[in-house]
């Protein structure tokens, strides 16, 4: 197969869509290096560049012109031969040449847009909606991320379900490898790292529920290390915690690597993430994999992503959130079990699962009859 894929955000985003889209192509073309991917953009950067190297990979360099993602890139995919196209962000092309054929793939992460209109601004909902619905009425197939996600596919945007897929996110290797000592020691020293803490990953901006975290530490002596983008947000977590004098109980750390912070992960005690609402929240896998027990909400795809043994709190109820982190904080045996049960259920994401799933889609489009 020739698969051509929108790789704006692969070679532009460090995190979110940026890592979906590299994970994604890497692990079809460890898994599958039979097929040809072909990686297009208008400035291909050097993000990726392990994975571009792999076999099969190929990157096409667009045209600059104005709206040429919109209007010129589906074009220049059917000129490269590919029968299949993959819009990783929610997009697609608006025009291409009906004398060649190719089948058309979408991915739409989550629809919180929608769900809570009040963190986007009106224009941003406005065009959001035309682009995921416009894309998501022309694609051959749309894939989902979770069953969360499907579901609201199906009830914002009044697509039929038969035409909706659901394959799960993969997740980077590092998450999935034996702790590097080595690395967790500078990491500690570098950063004064106590010797046990809980661990909250994820841009720090309301729906992400930082607050509620940092509340539910408060009169305890549970140090929380804090790794994301600061937004506005931020602003009522560090009032917070000066009023409460907890500014040496919280640390909050920016600018690491996907090996450094792989090893946060598995040298934190428990990893919390009471987030209002999901599509799909990478993050609890990658605690999984990191053998790392995780408490994230009860809401939306979360209960999806972290499975049986996580644990799980009503996002706004800050006792809830509380009453777990001091269980599991006070029950290493606790701990043990839900992680290595976690581990378990991490399999499901496992890359040769994802790959697996993917190109069942690919080759199912390609044998449908017009």
């Amino acid at each position: 197969m020739k698969i051509a894929f929108d790789a704006k955000r692969f070679f532009h985003n460090s995190s979110g869509l940026g890592n979906y889209s590299r994970d994604l192509v890497r692990i079809l073309a460890t898994h599958h290096p039979e097929n040809s991917y072909f990686l297009l953009d208008k400035a291909p950067s050097e993000k990726g560049s392990e994975i571009t190297a792999l076999q099969g990979v190929s990157v096409v360099q667009t045209q600059k012109s104005f709206l040429s993602r919109q209007l010129k890139m589906g074009l220049e995919a059917q000129q490269a031969g590919a029968e299949i196209f993959h819009g990783l962000s929610g997009e697609l092309p608006l025009k291409w040449n009906s004398d060649s054929a190719i089948k058309k793939v979408v991915t739409i992460h989550d629809l919180i847009f929608l769900r809570y209109p009040k963190y986007y601004s009106w224009t941003d909902r406005k065009i959001h909606f035309w682009k995921f619905k416009k894309a998501a009425e022309n694609a051959d197939l749309v894939i989902a991320i979770s069953e969360q996600t499907k579901r609201d596919i199906i009830s914002y945007l009044k697509i039929p379900a038969e035409k909706i897929k659901v394959v799960y996110q993969g997740c980077h290797e590092a998450f999935k490898s034996k702790p590097d000592e080595d690395l967790q020691s500078s990491l500690r020293g570098k950063h004064q790292l106590p010797e046990r803490f809980i661990l909250s990953v994820g841009t720090i901006e309301a729906r992400k529920n930082l607050l509620n975290t940092v509340a539910a530490v408060q009169n305890t002596e549970i140090p929380l290390v804090v790794v994301g983008r600061k937004t506005g947000y931020y602003k009522k977590v560090e009032k917070f915690i000066r009023k409460n004098r907890m500014e040496k109980q919280i640390l909050f750390l920016e600018v690491l690597d996907m090996s450094q912070l792989a090893e946060l992960y598995k040298m934190a005690d428990i990893f919390v993430y009471p987030s209002l609402f999901e599509g799909f929240g990478i993050p609890v896998i990658e605690a999984l994999f990191s053998g790392t027990p995780a408490i994230t909400s009860n809401t939306s795809s979360l209960p999806e992503a972290g499975g049986l043994d996580s644990m799980y709190v009503d996002p706004l109820s800050v006792p809830d959130l509380k009453s777990k982190i001091l269980f599991l904080w006070n029950s290493e045996a606790e701990r043990e079990r839900r992680a290595e049960k976690g581990r378990e259920y991490a399999g499901r994401f496992a890359d040769s699962r994802v790959a697996e799933d993917l190109i069942n889609a690919y080759e199912s489009l390609l044998n449908k009859k017009s």
